[in-house]
């Protein structure tokens, strides 16, 4: 097969089919821009993705652009036949690790302090620790008060695995819980009330543009 990528769409389409099956990880267009010799501006690699995206539409598995970039994953109504292919059950998140995470990434940037008079009890250590070894949260500042605690904020990691590209298309919080955890049906009563009493639209204080991403996935 002697492709021409840079100089047949075609070809260029075939290029990148083969590199977003091969990949663990989603590819943004400057890690598509790599593989080729000359220069592709992001206009021609986004026309050839929406390209591709429709060829593979109605099929079992689609191309998707989330947080980190863009993506094959499988649809998920594919998942009560895929999981049947699994033996372990996956592990749930606890429901303190839960609300931790709701809070940041509806009240983002916020310190342990900001968790902690939310939820009325002490965050404990590891459950900061957990979500930031997910990949789902960082510091991403400090706070200029004495003591400078440190402002978390959600990732790219977080939206892609939630197959979402920015925080303004974060779910309603009841849903953020079916998607992570779906055994969970009851997430802080406090921040819901005041996510829907609140008729202005959800500001947030920072958007963390990291990297990573995963399919329709099962959280540990």
């Amino acid at each position: 097969m002697n492709l021409q990528p840079n100089d047949n769409p075609e070809d260029l389409k075939v290029v990148l089919e083969a590199a977003l099956l091969a990949a663990v990880e989603p590819l943004s267009l400057a890690d598509l821009k790599r593989m080729f010799e000359q220069d592709l501006s992001n206009e021609v690699l986004r026309n050839v993705l929406e390209e591709l995206r429709a060829q593979w539409h109605g099929r079992g598995v689609e191309l998707v652009q989330v947080a980190d970039g863009w993506r094959f994953q499988t649809r998920a109504e594919m998942q009560p036949w895929l999981s049947r292919l699994k033996n372990e059950k996956p592990p749930r998140y606890s429901r303190a690790v839960l609300e931790t995470l709701a809070i940041i990434a509806y009240r983002q940037p916020v310190t342990r302090g900001d968790i902690e008079d939310i939820r009325g009890v002490s965050v404990n250590p590891n459950i900061v620790k957990t979500l930031e070894e997910r990949g789902w949260i960082e510091a991403i500042g400090h706070r200029d008060v004495p003591g400078r605690p440190a402002l978390f904020g959600t990732t790219g990691h977080f939206l892609s695995d939630l197959g979402l590209r920015t925080l303004s298309e974060l779910p309603p919080l009841e849903e953020l819980g079916n998607l992570v955890t779906p055994d969970e049906t009851a997430l802080i009563p406090e921040l819901r009330a005041e996510l829907a009493d609140n008729d202005a639209p959800r500001t947030f204080g920072a958007v963390i543009e990291t990297a990573r991403a995963s399919v329709v996935t099962e959280i540990p």
